[in-house]
């Protein structure tokens, strides 16, 4: 079985920052990539940023600039530095990963980390 749990979330100002972490555990053989992903009530989930497992990343064109995304592959940790929030970034921030354990290969997906950002 593998989990993913993120943390980091919060209530922030606008022009504050956050950072984002996605810890996955279980009986993990490897990472492939990683994303985070994020959905705004009323909205549809939107994709944020993606880490390949070696140092390929994508972002969103919104959020190129605000936001860096990274790994620790030893730790099978993501992360997401938030930096200039604005209220339009509240949302729940979720992390998903396609990963390769006992059981196959297959994606999964955290709980989500809310983040609120006031004006």
């Amino acid at each position: 079985q593998v989990q993913l749990v993120e943390s980091g979330g919060g209530l922030v100002h606008a022009g504050g920052s956050l950072r984002l972490s996605c810890a996955a555990s279980g009986s993990i053989h490897s990472i492939n990539a990683m994303v985070w992903y994020r959905q705004a009530p009323g909205k549809e989930r939107e994709l944020v940023a993606s880490a390949s497992s070696g140092v390929r990343t994508y972002y969103a064109d919104s959020l190129k600039g605000r936001f860096t995304i990274s790994r620790d592959n030893a730790k099978n940790t993501l992360y997401l530095q938030m930096n200039s929030l604005k209220p339009e970034d509240t949302a729940m921030y979720y992390c998903a990963a396609d990963v390769a354990s006992q059981g196959g290969r297959s994606w999964y997906w955290g709980q989500g980390t809310q983040v609120t950002v006031s004006s």
